[in-house]
């Protein structure tokens, strides 16, 4: 579990180096497949507009012949016109709402999936970087907020500017004197959004990584509640928390502060401006230039206009919320995986013969040694079994094997065939793995089994189980195979975690086995159980056993040692012994 909350400070960061106009590019890219749903809802917004715009023009007969020269045939025809306008205007906004809605949420749910899809094709390298709670503020936080830029902000935007255009295009023809005002006052009413979109953006982007960092510590004390409790660290967690929140706080007030003062600023400049518009025009009437009823229509228009400014005013910090939230989304999708298929890349043929490292060198951060001058034969059907110190580089050779890292220097080659040059599917398919840390999901039993061949029957999933040493325990469970298990397996013991692993690699049936220190959480009895679970894994399959219990490999064909990244060791259990040397020294500080 981390303490410091900069841990997530590199992987949160992240600048917003995309202008606003890239980012609309691609998010339009994105809806391309929904053409047709917008070009429908594009049309009957324009109807939208044009019926506002209409019943802003009724205003001038209103007055002009019922009002004024009380015409009693226009009253009735101008009852059913009205009724008209409002039925079908509502008809169009509905179709143009709902497919927008449709295409808005649409997108989300292609971003959220491409998202998902491209974090899993990236190596063990880029989780180092992205701890999973900012990884989860990115699919789950970022991705909303643009839901809400695309989905109900570019709706309103869109809708607004065609009212905004209709309504100006209603001035012009009633009178444009006093259309070319509105071209005077548009300006000072649009500066504010501008000068604000800068602040909003900036503050979004703040409050989004503090966000990650909220995510983050949530999620590390979530899963590491044990050790917090050990350690009665309770309200040191509490604390740290609070702060966190505290800095959010801060950061989000600061963006309610300029939210709050973006409205009373733009009804300000509209009431100056409805006051100019009311001297202009009422000395127009005075002087008989114009009627009372095109008086009240150009200023019906001129507020029906400007309450959709006003309302971009209003959205503008959600929109600068969800184009800083693209750029962050963008961010994760542009990092290209370190680890993937070559353009000519092959399929793996079985594996035959033999696994050879040949000068292999890893450097982590392409500067601090992890291994060097790795040269090792493997045939198959070999029994290897890796031990030394921590941190001597036994994990980082085994992650080599299945490209969960690649190599700095030298080659990895499976029958001759350098595994850079196969497809990852095609090489991972022919690889099994049970690790210290069981990892199992919150699913039934069955289905964490059957985890690495599907399709497998139901008695081919027993039989495993069987040969795992699990079958009589999960016989007791409330549903037998359909028991769910819970997240990371916690309703069941340390041993039986392990034993449904074993189970899953027994499935998966590949020729090369990994066993990194599969046993080494284990008390003595459940050891006992999983060793024998392990000796059934093992049959007839080219195992890489990495030890920390030397008990355990005692038999194993062939044991390496190696110490701060090289091997310095190479024999069988006796010969090794025989050395007087690190293996030696090792198995002296387990038993003596």
């Amino acid at each position: 579990m981390q303490i410091s909350v900069g841990t997530v400070t590199s992987a949160a960061a992240v600048p917003a180096t995309m202008s606003n106009k890239e980012i609309l590019i691609r998010l339009l890219q994105v809806l391309r497949p929904y053409r047709a749903k917008l070009v429908i809802s594009m049309i009957s917004m324009i109807f939208v507009a044009l019926f506002t715009g209409a019943q802003t023009y009724m205003v001038k007969d209103l007055l002009d012949k019922i009002f004024i020269e009380k015409n009693a045939l226009f009253l009735y025809s101008l009852t059913v016109v009205i009724i008209l306008v409002f039925g079908l205007k509502g008809v169009f906004y509905y179709i143009y709402n709902y497919f927008l809605e449709q295409v808005g949420l649409s997108v989300i749910r292609d971003f959220r999936a491409k998202v998902f899809a491209h974090i899993h094709i990236q190596p063990l390298s880029f989780f180092h970087s992205y701890p999973t709670g900012t990884l989860i503020s990115r699919v789950i936080s970022d991705v909303t907020l643009m839901q809400t830029a695309v989905s109900s902000c570019l709706v309103g935007v869109l809708r607004d500017f065609f009212s905004v255009v209709v309504l100006l295009g209603v001035v012009f023809y009633l009178n444009w004197k006093l259309a070319l005002f509105c071209f005077v006052v548009v300006p000072f009413a649009t500066f504010p959004i501008i000068k604000f979109s800068k602040i909003f953006r900036k503050l979004s982007t703040k409050a989004q990584e503090e966000t990650a960092h909220v995510s983050n510590m949530l999620y590390e004390t979530i899963t590491g509640n044990r050790i917090v409790k050990a350690f009665n660290r309770e309200s040191y967690e509490i604390k740290r928390y609070n702060d966190q929140l505290t800095t959010l706080f801060d950061v989000t007030v600061q963006d309610a502060k300029f939210r709050c003062l973006q409205h009373p600023l733009m009804e300000f400049i509209g009431g100056v401006a409805i006051s100019l518009f009311i001297w202009f025009g009422g000395k127009l009437v005075i002087t008989g230039a114009m009627t009372p009823g095109e008086f009240f229509a150009l200023m019906t228009s001129l507020i029906v206009a400007y309450d959709p400014i006003k309302r971009i005013g209003k959205v503008n910090s959600a929109i600068q919320q969800g184009i800083a939230a693209a750029t962050r989304v963008f961010v994760i999708l542009d990092k290209e995986p370190e680890i993937a298929n070559r353009s000519n890349s092959s399929e793996l043929p079985p594996f035959k013969h033999a696994i050879q490292f040949k000068n292999v060198q890893f450097l982590y951060d392409d500067e601090t040694i992890a291994l060097a001058d790795i040269n090792l034969d493997v045939p198959v059907g070999q029994n290897l079994a890796i031990v030394g110190h921590s941190g001597g580089g036994k994990t980082t050779l085994t992650n080599l094997i299945p490209r969960f890292l690649d190599v700095s220097g030298g080659s990895i080659s499976i029958d001759g065939t350098d595994i850079r040059n196969v497809t990852l599917k095609s090489l991972r398919d022919q690889i099994a793995m049970v690790t210290q840390q069981t990892i199992l999901f919150n699913d039934t039993v069955r289905n964490n089994i059957a985890y690495g061949r599907l399709e497998s029957s139901e008695k081919e999933i027993e039989q495993a189980a069987e040969a795992a040493h699990a079958l009589s325990f999960i016989r007791e469970l409330p549903k037998g195979f359909d028991t769910t298990i819970g997240e990371g397996g916690a309703r069941l013991s340390g041993g039986e975690r392990q034993r449904i692993s074993i189970a899953r690699a027994l499935l998966k049936n590949a020729p090369i086995l990994i066993l990194d220190e599969a046993t080494s959480a284990l008390d003595t009895e459940s050891e006992r159980e999983v060793q024998g679970a392990l000796d059934n894994l093992m049959k007839n399959r080219t195992t890489f056993v990495i030890a920390h219990r030397l008990s355990t490999i005692k038999n194993a064909d062939r044991i390496i040692v190696v110490k701060h990244g090289r091997i310095v060791e190479d024999g069988t259990h006796d010969s090794l012994l025989a050395l007087h040397g690190e293996y030696e020294l090792l198995y002296n500080m387990q038993y003596h």
